[in-house]
């Protein structure tokens, strides 16, 4: 079923990181020039969010394609070829706790921003922008 050897499996996926990910640090870079001061991957919030404006409450998440369905939150797993039962499962959930995220951080009284990883490469400029709208920082 796969290309790869056990091992050559495991140490990809060992590799893939769950924070300072390329995109969210392409962000936080440009969201930093911007005069915008922020807590990374901030503990005390619901999802730990990949950045943290307290000043203004805003949560921004950084969705990886992939690891988020884009595209396939309807059918998460569609795009997998093997072992698609437990690829399903785990994106399914994966799209459960975001929206479970996003409820418990409104209750909060806090604003959520999600940015998918492939956005963010594409146009880095609009993203951070629209970050920088909802603090009433100029946009440069």
């Amino acid at each position: 079923m796969d290309v790869l050897t056990k091992a050559q499996r495991h140490r990809n996926m060992s590799r893939i990181r769950s924070r300072d990910t390329k995109p969210e640090v392409l962000l936080r870079k440009a969201l930093w020039h911007r005069g915008l001061r922020y807590r990374k991957n901030d503990r005390t919030l619901p999802g730990t969010p990949d950045i943290a404006i307290r000043r203004y409450h805003i949560a921004v998440f950084v969705d990886g394609d992939f690891w988020h369905a884009r595209g396939h939150q309807e059918n998460p797993g569609e795009q997998v070829a093997s072992n698609k039962e437990f690829w399903q499962k785990k994106l399914t959930r994966n799209v459960e706790r975001d929206r479970e995220v996003n409820d418990a951080l409104t209750e909060q009284g806090w604003l959520v921003l999600r940015f998918w990883e492939s956005d963010i490469r594409k146009d880095l400029e609009a993203c951070a922008s629209v970050v920088c709208d909802y603090c009433g920082k100029p946009t440069k």
